[in-house]
Formats: C-alpha cells, sequence, structure tokens
C-alpha cells in the first residue's frame, strides 16, 4: 500500500475513534447526587447495571399521558439516607425545579428513577423535541402520598436536599397569620407554581414568569378569568411553545385554589 494511502488510512481510523468515543461520552449522562454526606456523580451507565434495577409499568404517565414501561430504580435504592432530609430538591436540564417534601418518599407511594437505555429511546415529548431522559422521576401508587403532576420532574440533572422554599427566600412569605388561607396558599404555590415561576424574585426557578414582578395575576385578570386560565390555560389564551399545564380539580381543589389565590392578591401588597 502507498505511504499516502496508509496515511489516509491511519487517519480515518483516528477519526473514526475519536467520534465512537465522543458518542459514547454523549450517551453516558451523569446524575449529579448532593444529599448530606452523599457527594456523588452517577453515570448512567454504572446505574443500569445496579443489582436493583428492574423493569416496571405506569399505568397513567403523567408526562406521556399513557401507559410507560421504564427501566428503573427504587429512588431509595440510590440515595443513602434521607432520614434528616426535609425536602428533596430535582433540578432538570431546561430550569425546571421540583421541590418535594421528603415524606413523600417515606411511605405510601413508590418513588422510582427511570433511567432512559440508549440503545431503547424514549418518545419525544413533543414533536421534534427531546424525551423525558436521561434520568425521570416516576411513581406508582402516586395518590397515597398526594403526588401532584408537577412532582413528576424529568430531564434531571441534579439530586440534591434543601430547607423549605420559603426559608431559603423569605420575600416569598405572606404577611398573614400562619393559618391564614393566605398561608396555605404560599404552600401551594411551592407545590404547584414553584417549579416554573418566582415570586418577589424568590424561588429555584425562572421558567415562566415571576407571580408578582413587575404585575401580579390578581391584577390583571378577572377573578373569573384567573380561575379558568388555571384549570385550562388554553381556553383563555395559547401561543406556540406554550408549556403550562391546566391544573384540574382533583389536582388543586377548589379550596387550595381559593387558597393560592388569597395568597397571590396578598403578595400584590409586599412588592
Amino acid at each position: 500500500m502507498p505511504a499516502i494511502s496508509i496515511s489516509r488510512f491511519m487517519t480515518l481510523v483516528v477519526a473514526l475513534l475519536c467520534a465512537q468515543l465522543h458518542v459514547a461520552r454523549a450517551a453516558d449522562a451523569v446524575l449529579e447526587v448532593r444529599v448530606g454526606k452523599q457527594q456523588q456523580s452517577l453515570a448512567r451507565t454504572d446505574l443500569l447495571k445496579h443489582p436493583a434495577l428492574r423493569t416496571i409499568t405506569i399505568p397513567a404517565d403523567v408526562s406521556y399521558k399513557k401507559p410507560m414501561q421504564y427501566r428503573a430504580l427504587p429512588l431509595l435504592a440510590i440515595l443513602r439516607d434521607i432520614s434528616q432530609v426535609d425536602t428533596l430538591q430535582f433540578k432538570a436540564a431546561d430550569g425546571f425545579v421540583a421541590n418535594i417534601p421528603a415524606q413523600s418518599f417515606r411511605g405510601g407511594a413508590e418513588a422510582w428513577l427511570a433511567i432512559e437505555v440508549p440503545q431503547t429511546p424514549w418518545p419525544a415529548l413533543k414533536a421534534g423535541g427531546p424525551s423525558a431522559g436521561p434520568f425521570y422521576l416516576v411513581w406508582l401508587a402516586p395518590g397515597k402520598s398526594h403526588i401532584t403532576q408537577e412532582q413528576w420532574p424529568y430531564q434531571i440533572a441534579v439530586i440534591s436536599d434543601v430547607t423549605p422554599l420559603h426559608s431559603r427566600y423569605p420575600q416569598i412569605k405572606p404577611d398573614a397569620a400562619v393559618d391564614s388561607a393566605a398561608w396555605r396558599g404560599m404552600q401551594v404555590y411551592a407545590t404547584q407554581c414553584a417549579s416554573c415561576h418566582q415570586v418577589n424574585g424568590g424561588g429555584d426557578a425562572a421558567v415562566g414568569p415571576d407571580l408578582n414582578r413587575p404585575a401580579n395575576p390578581t391584577e390583571y385578570f378577572h377573578d373569573v378569568y384567573l380561575r379558568k386560565y388555571l384549570r385550562d390555560p388554553a381556553a383563555v389564551r395559547s401561543w406556540p411553545g406554550m408549556t403550562m399545564p391546566g391544573f384540574a380539580d382533583n389536582v388543586m381543589s377548589e379550596s387550595q385554589m381559593d387558597d393560592l389565590l388569597a395568597y397571590l392578591r396578598q403578595m400584590a401588597l409586599q412588592k
């Protein structure tokens, strides 16, 4: 073989090996865990070899709106000890943040970390978009722990332990008694809204607009339309790329919505 051909051949071999290495690295997604003394970077390839790995079926997947089957690990098989944890935070690659009380993981509903297998990728969440992978928190029997739709974070990048939202961001606290509708509404906000929205610049996520600055929804929505918007956003207004879900009455009851609106009205006075 002429020397020039050997040189070209070797160049092609090196390029191919580099490309394969790049693909391998891209496929080997990493989950960061920062819970108490557990500070780890967990590679997907290693998690898929975990002895507790199972195939599970989710009868009514919140994100895909249909039954789904996953290779998954019990979340508590990954996290060593959450006995002293108040809240587990799940940060997604797109900026979504779910803060879930640790008590939700200690009985009733079963929390599983679904892991997308590179060779059998999950469907796209929307046409032309990414899937819920590589890591997705799913639940078996979610009703036993009153798990809401905002507590199914996908595209998870980091799991960490945090204190309650209002202790880290005091600007979201209403000037009201702890047994008031406004205070209860803050808890509804923390569970249902804080995954995407801040209040007064306080909060972990910023996917959607701040709910108090520069204007509060109670200041520009008539009460009837605000309630309708919360139940079915597209029934009031819609736009390309709209992502806000509606909150059915089995997700946010009428009394919870009353409390949330009481909270927003109070916060409109606290800018």
